[in-house]
C-alpha cells in the first residue's frame, strides 16, 4: 500500500491512541500519499463534473479522524482501512447535500468496477447512494462481507490488507469478495442477473 515503513506509523497510532495528539500530526506526511490515492480512487468512480477534490476529501478525512475520541488502531492498514470508510461516509454525505440542494435531480452515476461485477458483466453506472443503501442491506445480512465491499470496492485495499485489516484469511476475504460481489450485482440489477 506504500513505501512508508509500517513500524513508526504503528507507534505513532498506538500513541495517538493513548491520547498523544501530536502523533496524528507527526503521522500525516507519513500516510498523505496514502490517503490521496485512497482519495483520488474514490473520485475516479464519481460523476465526471465531481467539485470535490482529492485534496479536500483527505482534509476533511483528517479532520474527521482528528476530532475522534479514544480511536484505537491495530496498523497500518486498520488505518487506512478506516480512513477509507470516512472517505465513502464524507462522499455519500456530499451526495445527499447536492441532491437536497437541487431537490433530488440528478442521480450520481459512478462505475461499478468490472472486479465488483460479476466476470461477463461489464462496468456500468451505478448511482452512489443506490450503491450505499445496497451495502447498508448488506451489512444487515452479513456485515463482514459488507466490509469486505467497503474495503476492496472503496478503499482499493489488496485481498491480504483486508485480511489484516479485518483479521481473517485470505482465502475467506476471496470468498466473501466472490459473494458479495455476485449479492450486489443482483441487488443493484433489481434481482435480475443479466447473463
Amino acid at each position: 500500500m506504500g513505501s512508508a515503513s509500517p513500524k513508526p506509523i504503528s507507534e505513532l497510532l498506538l500513541r495517538w491512541g493513548n491520547g498523544d495528539r501530536e502523533a496524528l500530526e507527526a503521522m500525516l506526511p507519513l500516510v498523505y500519499n496514502e490517503l490521496r490515492r485512497l482519495a483520488r480512487h474514490h473520485l475516479r468512480q464519481q460523476r465526471p463534473n465531481h467539485t470535490l477534490q482529492a485534496t479536500a476529501l483527505v482534509h476533511e478525512a483528517y479532520l474527521r479522524l482528528a476530532q475522534g475520541k479514544s480511536l484505537h488502531f491495530e496498523n497500518r492498514a486498520h488505518f487506512l482501512g478506516i480512513a477509507a470508510q470516512l472517505m465513502r461516509w464524507i462522499l455519500v454525505d456530499y451526495e445527499r447535500n447536492r441532491r437536497a440542494a437541487k431537490r433530488g435531480a440528478g442521480a450520481t452515476k459512478l462505475t461499478l468496477d468490472p472486479s465488483v461485477s460479476a466476470p461477463r458483466s461489464p462496468g456500468r453506472d451505478v448511482d452512489l447512494l443506490a450503491l450505499d443503501r445496497a451495502l447498508e442491506r448488506l451489512a444487515k445480512l452479513d456485515a463482514q462481507q459488507s466490509q469486505i465491499v467497503e474495503l476492496r470496492y472503496f478503499g482499493g485495499l489488496s485481498i491480504e490488507d483486508t485480511s489484516q485489516f479485518l483479521g481473517i484469511a485470505p482465502a475467506t476475504v476471496k470468498r466473501s469478495w466472490a459473494s458479495a460481489r455476485a449479492w450486489l450485482l443482483r441487488e443493484m440489477s433489481g434481482g435480475e442477473v443479466r447473463p
